[in-house]
């Protein structure tokens, strides 16, 4: 029996404004001490990079932002159904930008088994339109940084289960 590891991924571009939310949190999370077995890497934008980290581990957290109509700022944790992503794996490879299910499913293609996923998700306020670059968080996705790392822990020991 392999050990099992756990990745946790943050997603986004720092150059647009609260799309930079992944790569922050897991920046704060890679300066707290961790289990061997847990692997905290800033993907950024790589989702080919992202795919093929999934498919070596069995358990992942991915960190994102993610627009679902609540105030910015707003955590959410969504379970992806990983029996319906594995059984349509989609095996389109894109390279320059990630979208979480999509990496999922894109693992599962290379022969990935994750048993536990999870997306630590937050409502952004800011993302530019156009050519404009941000390279800050907004004020409430800023302040919702901490309480992310906090939960990414909780759900680290909940993945042991």
């Amino acid at each position: 029996m392999t050990a099992r590891r756990t990745l946790v991924a943050g997603i986004g571009n720092v150059f647009l404004g609260d799309d930079g939310f992944g790569v922050e949190v897991v920046r704060r999370l890679a300066e707290r001490p961790r289990r061997a077995d847990v692997h905290v890497v800033d993907f950024g934008i790589r989702g080919l990079d992202l795919a093929w980290a999934l498919a070596e581990h069995d358990r992942a957290i991915l960190v994102d932002a993610a627009p679902r109509g609540a105030p910015p700022g707003t955590l959410y944790v969504i379970e992806p159904d990983l029996a319906a992503i594995a059984a349509a794996a989609e095996r389109t490879v894109e390279a320059h930008g990630v979208v979480p299910e999509r990496a999922l499913a894109m693992a599962a293609a290379l022969g990935g088994r994750l048993r536990f996923a999870r997306i630590v998700g937050c409502e952004p306020g800011v993302l530019p339109e156009g050519d404009d670059v941000i390279v800050a968080l907004s004020a409430p996705v800023a302040a919702a940084v901490d309480a992310a790392v906090a939960l990414v822990e909780e759900l680290i020991e909940a993945s042991d289960a």
